[in-house]
């Protein structure tokens, strides 16, 4: 057996619980958690009783924890967007390496300090780009990579939030407010230009966008609407947002259809129909879709000018029936059109016949991000315990940044009225 590191967990989060703990039972021989930090004390509980955390290494909040000393090897940071930044800084400090949960920020300058930070400390920073893992995903990139449909010249991608997944995070949820966490175009598309520019290799020059919040407004509520799902609204018999018919009966995330975890886990720790109904009630996701603090855009189209002179377009929407992604790639020597929702991949050569690839079988979960998630945690441990540096698909965090420039300038040219942003200047030096 090799050398089994001992992790540290800030923020037991949905991702944080729910994804990078759980290495700890997937690879027993590679990491075993040590420390845990919540501001929630049934999660923290919790974790002593799943993962044997000693009591005196549980912490209140992430901040508390890392007043400590050096309590782990690596630190996994699953915490609040606006929060990462200052996390990520002291566990560098305290000589952590880190796995970063995404966005890193959206604040340029914050980004720019964690890097100077990661250099000064020489330590790794792993971001979490999960798709690169994903079956799917790596199958693209050998095509790609291989010159499958020649040189790319033009890629169009849809990004299918889903209907009920716009609702749950990004008007009810931790990501609805860009004050309290990101932009929707970096918080949930950072993954889309992150492998966007991982598949065709290129680097982006300058980005123009429009978006905007389009139904999730108090004045597109319907006639009778209450400001809460369960509190007497007379307009939840034809409304798809009520909350009662999400959480309980969805056909395959409702309580009702036998699911007991994501996004029912994030309502209460331990879902049952009692408690489930008890955070619709009183909670922040029983509350109507008319009537929350939210502001991030629900959909949104970012067009993408690359150094080459090839382009690239993204559509981010939130009123689609799945949840999924679909990419067309335009080559010199034909086309490939990769369905994440129907797992296949179809390759037109110009000339012959369209070949499929049925990746049905290799996806894993949807939830887990097409199979990417354990993948990525394997690839972290691997990495630290190996002592090598980033390879070409893992995401460091200087290449992770190029991702985040593109999503910042798409926010910047949406707010001001599709005007192209360069990219250049945003790089760091």
């Amino acid at each position: 057996m090799g050398k089994r590191l001992k992790a540290a967990i800030a923020g037991l989060g949905s991702r944080g619980k729910d994804t990078y703990a759980r290495a700890a039972k997937l690879f027993p021989d590679k990491m075993e958690i040590t420390a845990v930090a919540d501001i929630d004390p049934a999660k923290v509980r919790e974790a002593v009783r799943e993962y044997q955390v000693k009591e005196e290494a549980c912490f209140a909040s992430a901040e508390e924890m890392l007043a400590q000393d050096k309590l782990a090897d690596v630190m996994v940071i699953a915490t609040q967007d606006r929060q990462h930044v200052k996390h990520a800084v002291l566990a560098l400090q305290k000589g952590y390496h880190v796995l970063l949960e995404k966005p890193i920020s959206p604040d340029l300058e914050e980004c720019r300090k964690l890097v100077k930070t990661a250099r000064e400390c020489g330590r790794q920073v792993m971001i979490c780009h999960v798709l690169r893992y994903a079956p799917f995903y790596e199958k693209l990139k050998e095509l790609m990579d291989a010159g499958t449909i020649g040189e790319i010249v033009s890629v169009m991608a849809v990004e299918n939030v889903g209907w009920w997944h716009q609702a749950h995070s990004f008007v009810r949820g931790n990501w609805r407010n860009s004050e309290l966490s990101s932009p929707m175009i970096l918080q949930k598309c950072c993954h889309d230009m992150d492998i966007l520019l991982w598949l065709t290799g290129k680097t982006c020059k300058s980005v123009s966008s429009f978006g905007d919040t389009y139904l999730f407004r108090k004045e597109k509520a319907p006639e009778g609407a209450g400001r809460r799902c369960l509190d007497g609204c007379k307009a939840k018999e034809d409304c798809p947002f009520d909350a009662k018919k999400i959480y309980m009966d969805h056909k395959k995330y409702g309580l009702r259809s036998g699911n007991r975890e994501w996004p029912l886990d994030v309502l209460t720790l331990h879902p049952t129909e009692e408690s489930v109904l008890d955070a619709l009630k009183s909670g922040p996701y029983g509350r109507c879709v008319y009537d929350c603090d939210n502001n991030v855009v629900d959909h949104q189209v970012v067009n993408l000018n690359m150094t080459d002179g090839a382009t690239i377009s993204l559509t981010m929407c939130g009123f689609t029936s799945e949840i999924s992604r679909y990419t067309k790639f335009m080559g010199t020597r034909g086309e490939i059109i990769a369905d994440m929702a129907e797992n296949t991949i179809d390759i037109t050569r110009f000339g012959q016949e369209t070949e499929r690839i049925d990746m049905t079988g290799t996806a894993g979960e949807l939830s887990r991000h097409g199979g990417g998630d354990d993948r990525l945690m394997e690839d972290f441990l691997d990495m630290i315990i190996e002592g090598r540096k980033p390879d070409g698909r893992t995401t460091s965090l200087e290449c992770s940044m190029e991702s985040h420039y593109c999503a910042m300038a798409a926010e910047e040219s949406r707010l001001r009225g599709g005007e192209v942003v360069e990219i250049e200047p945003m790089r760091l030096l």
